[in-house]
């Protein structure tokens, strides 16, 4: 974790000037966010860098910030103190580099880049720049977290065995289309990588490390990967990897985006005598043990751009700096390197359309996601005929930048 040091010239009491970039699709969410913080006096909106401008409607409540579409000069003209990136992922590392250079905070929105290489040199730079840089994992803030590691230390599921996590939700064939880099692995030539385990499920993927205990880079031994597609995309929309890490842990995530009855994600945390189920999105955690009833708990959770506000007053750790999300980066990194995912055949899907808005559905993909977290299996190993082809495995040497398709798994 970095230091409790607040940064230079940042007030303990004003309110710190914050640039979003990307403002609409998920940067919606961060404007309310914003505008709940500044309305409790803690940020104040001084810029929108989006394409096209905001409409007063949408900046109701929260003044009148410069607009701008060139980032660079948005920084520079409003004193920003904090920028947060929610913009395609393969200019996250490039922005978050513009802002390092002009001493600038960073909340930058997952995957913090589509490559291991441009994820090291972008963390290289803001660790040279020094400055604080949050890595927009909003799960990893939840207070079950914490709690979750502290009832595996207690012993009460007893002895580990595994990490598993299942992500089943639908998308129709319009969010595929939504922007020119959706549904890309590349876009001109430049690394996307805008797959279902590494943007719209990557939380499922960074929970379950967190609570394998595989954060860093170096944490990670092996990668096994199967990347498919129901849609006419050129990324993944159904897949599974299965994580060994250097204690010998494994960690298997299926997730889908092709869901029969779409639900909410989950890691299951194994234990010999029991399990904790959390469903991340909700802060909700499930404890079943040999010789006690079920006990649900819900949690709160501590918001990202609050959490850095208060890191820069010198009054919190960083819950999320770039360093833990290196073993979620070897993920991204292992995606990336694996063949182009494997079509689905046509008898394995149908299309559906809810409201006028056609989808494709996987025939048993809901309990197929859930059986390979239960199990932390591959989907081939469950008998799914069509995931075979699709099967990768991988070896990844500690500090290494590649993993090595067809190398033996430890």
């Amino acid at each position: 974790m970095t230091s409790r040091n607040p940064a230079a010239g940042v007030s303990a009491d004003a309110p710190l000037s914050v640039v979003l970039a990307g403002a609409r699709g998920h940067g919606r969410w961060h404007l309310r966010n914003i505008r709940r913080l500044q309305d409790k006096g803690l940020v104040r909106l001084a810029g929108i860098c989006d394409l096209t401008p905001l409409t007063g409607r949408e900046l109701e409540g929260l003044g009148t910030p410069e607009q701008s579409a060139d980032f660079s000069a948005l920084l520079e003209s409003t004193g920003a103190e904090i920028a947060v990136i929610c913009t395609p992922i393969h200019t996250h590392a490039g922005l978050a580099l513009i802002a390092a250079h002009r001493k600038v905070h960073l909340l930058l929105e997952k995957p913090p880049a589509p490559s291991y290489a441009e994820f090291r040199r972008m963390a290289d730079g803001i660790a040279s720049a020094g400055v604080a840089c949050q890595i927009g994992f909003q799960s990893l803030g939840s207070h079950a977290m914490p709690a979750i590691r502290e009832l595996v230390a207690s012993g009460a599921i007893g002895e580990i065995t595994g990490i598993g996590a299942a992500g089943a939700w639908g998308r129709d064939e319009a969010y595929f289309r939504r922007a020119p880099w959706a549904g890309r692995r590349r876009l001109h030539g430049v690394d996307v990588v805008d797959g279902v385990l590494t943007n719209p499920l990557a939380h499922a993927v960074a929970t379950a490390l967190a609570l394998g205990g595989a954060t860093r880079a170096e944490d990670v031994a092996g990668i096994e990967t199967e990347l498919l597609r129901a849609n006419a995309i050129e990324s993944d929309d159904t897949s599974c990897v299965r994580v060994t890490t250097e204690r010998g842990g494994r960690i298997a995530v299926a997730a889908t985006l092709c869901a029969e009855r779409p639900d909410e994600p989950y890691v299951l945390v194994h234990g010999d005598r029991g399990r904790v189920t959390f469903w991340y999105k909700q802060d909700r955690v499930l404890l079943q043990r040999a010789g006690h009833g079920p006990e649900e708990t819900v949690y709160g959770r501590t918001d990202l751009l609050e959490n850095l506000v208060e890191h820069l007053r010198g009054r919190a750790e960083l819950l999320v700096p770039p360093e833990v999300t290196g073993a979620f980066m070897k993920v991204v990194e292992a995606i990336r390197q694996s063949p182009d995912p494997v079509a689905l055949p046509a008898d394995a899907w149908r299309s559906e359309s809810r409201e006028g808005a056609p989808r494709r559905v996987v025939h048993g993909i809901d309990a197929l996601v859930g059986a390979a977290a239960g199990a932390l299996a591959l989907y081939s190993e469950l008998g799914a005929p069509w995931a075979a082809s699709a099967t990768v495995g991988g070896r990844v040497h500690p500090g290494a930048d590649t993993v090595h398709p067809g190398a033996s798994s430890p």
